[in-house]
């Protein structure tokens, strides 16, 4: 008897939803029986779902399935049609497999990440020691040696802006493992040329030092999402992204804490020579055996893909046109915003660690390892923020509801910090410290989910690339613009126009659709199943309405 075949129709959906979630719209059109070799599950089987075989009209309609990074269904296309979504029934589809490796790879680059961001700020905690020792090779004028040894900090917010695109592009072509060497060479080098910068005239090679460690951040900070897409199952892309953050920001903490230790401030220009020398060396030799590590563990991917998702990514690879996902990006009104607001909240982080040595010792003279612990306190609170604000969208995927509060409370805890510095409690100071940092730092991994939601589906190296840009042009220009506030009207001017600028923040953020585009195609391909499981229950009708006439007429 022939099978039966399935007249050609059209999937409803709601207009448009193809476009945002870069889905093509299926028919669901009739299969020869013997394209199909193997019984298939999809997600959801065993709850009410007919099982999927060869004979039935479910698994002849619909494409394959699978979870994309956020645990919604996607379509997977064969590699030999450009124009037709189904599934591969014939046995050669590459598995999908998650690696206990994928935790070594994260590790190592979160210890990495950790070296550079460590470098970013080891000098500025310490900068009134800094301008002591190299007093003789900076400006006479007070504003302009100061900000001097600000640009110690911003060269790797200046570094980034117009490496950025360049580096994304090398990423996108080249891999994971040729920018992990790349940055951690980068980051290895400009350690041992900071060792040669130990007298007070070489202050210029000490600058020259810190730009090839902002060289290597550029390397560095896009690849936590893409080290989360390719290395982690769908339902561990948040929570790995998250970690990739930690790393940089435990960094950071480090960098803030045992600067101050290991340099003290003296009189003596000799003791404090000598003091940078083996911070100096003791860093040049830790990142020059994480470069060795890197060598020897990172690699570029796992033997199999850990979702259909980034199987989809490796068969596509070669169609992607970076020129094309810039553009795509730009003309995202939801992103442009984002971009704006994430750039300013990050941005405002950056000015408040560079500048943390003088907001401190402004309330709290000769406090400079006060300073550094409560820049510690900042990032550990950050740290466990970040983590919590991973798994928190992992369980909810609420995007802009966590972006908006996290982002209202960001503004709330600089506005405490601000008016409790004056009030000579340093417990006090240290506890608001720490709130700040939790929403602060917690932002920046949500901001990094929001951006790969609302963009689906363009990379999410290029997205997070992009924001990163946009937190170093907002980090320069509010780092410049709060020194300035210092030198003239003091540290509280300082504080509260950062207060104010995240309030603008929060505002603008309101003003960002919720276009979770992902989720999007997750309810597409729902329809696509419900609409073909009501025509499997019309089939299974028509024949045993069928069964029952032949009966009938036996009977007669």
């Amino acid at each position: 008897m022939a099978s039966h075949q399935l007249s050609p129709q059209k999937m409803s959906t709601p207009q448009g939803l193809g476009d945002k979630t870069g889905i093509q719209i299926l028919s669901i059109r009739a299969l020869p029986l013997h394209r199909w070799t193997e019984a298939i599950t999809l997600p959801g089987q065993g709850r009410g779902l007919p099982e999927l075989t060869e004979g039935n009209a479910l698994s002849r309609s619909l494409p394959e399935l699978d979870s994309g990074p956020q645990g919604q269904p996607i379509l997977v296309q064969k590699q030999d049609s450009k124009e037709e979504w189904s599934p591969k029934m014939d046995g050669s589809s590459p598995k999908t497999k998650v690696y206990k490796r994928r935790w070594l790879i994260v590790s190592l680059f979160c210890l990495y990440s950790m070296s550079n961001a460590y470098q970013w700020i080891h000098l500025n905690i310490i900068a009134n020691i800094i301008t002591k020792y190299y007093n003789a090779s900076l400006p006479e004028d007070r504003f302009q040696r100061e900000t001097t040894v600000d640009w110690l900090s911003m060269i790797y917010m200046l570094a980034y802006i117009p490496l950025i695109f360049p580096s994304t592009f090398l990423l996108n072509k080249k891999g994971l493992r040729v920018c992990a060497l790349a940055g951690a060479f980068l980051n290895a080098l400009g350690a041992w040329l900071k060792v040669a910068c130990v007298s007070q005239d070489r202050f210029a090679v000490l600058m020259f030092a810190q730009t090839i460690c902002a060289i290597a951040q550029i390397f560095i900070l896009g690849l936590p999402a893409k080290i989360a897409a390719v290395w982690f199952g769908p339902n561990e892309v948040s929570t790995a992204t998250s970690l990739g953050v930690f790393g940089n920001q435990v960094g950071v903490a480090i960098g803030f804490l045992v600067p101050p230790i290991l340099v003290p401030n003296s009189d003596s220009l000799d003791e404090i020579g000598n003091d940078l020398s083996i911070m100096f060396y003791a860093g040049a030799g830790y990142m020059t055996l994480l470069f060795i590590l890197v060598i020897i563990i990172f690699k570029e991917r796992p033997p199999h893909p850990p979702s259909k998702a980034q199987m989809l990514a490796l068969q596509n690879v070669h169609e992607e046109h970076y020129g094309r996902s810039l553009l795509n990006l730009f003309k995202n009104i939801g992103f442009d915003l984002l971009t704006i607001t994430y750039g300013v909240n990050t941005g405002c982080y950056y000015a408040i660690s560079t500048l943390l040595n003088p907001i401190i010792l402004e309330y709290y003279p000769g406090h400079e390892e006060s300073a550094g612990q409560i820049g510690l306190t900042i990032v550990i609170a950050g740290v466990g923020g970040s983590i919590a604000a991973g798994i928190w969208l992992d369980k909810t995927r609420t995007y802009k509801g966590t972006t908006l509060g996290i982002y209202f409370l960001s503004m709330a805890g600089m506005v405490a910090f601000t008016f409790t510095l004056d009030i000579k409690i340093l417990w006090v100071v240290f506890l608001c410290a720490g709130a700040l940092g939790f929403f602060m730092t917690g932002y920046l991994p949500v901001g990094f989910e929001f951006a790969a939601e609302i963009t689906y589906p363009e990379s999410e190296g290029t997205s997070s690339g992009l924001l990163n840009a946009s937190a170093q042009f907002f980090g320069i220009i509010l780092t410049i613009g709060c020194r300035a506030m210092i030198n003239k009207v003091g540290t509280l001017g300082s504080n509260l126009l950062i207060s104010g600028t995240l309030l603008v923040g929060t505002i603008c953020t309101g003003f960002i659709a919720a276009d979770y585009r992902r989720q999007e195609a997750g309810k597409e391909i729902l329809e696509q199943m419900d609409n073909a499981l009501e025509i499997e229950i019309s089939e299974k009708y028509t024949e045993k309405s069928r069964m029952a006439d032949a009966e009938n007429d036996n009977r007669i």
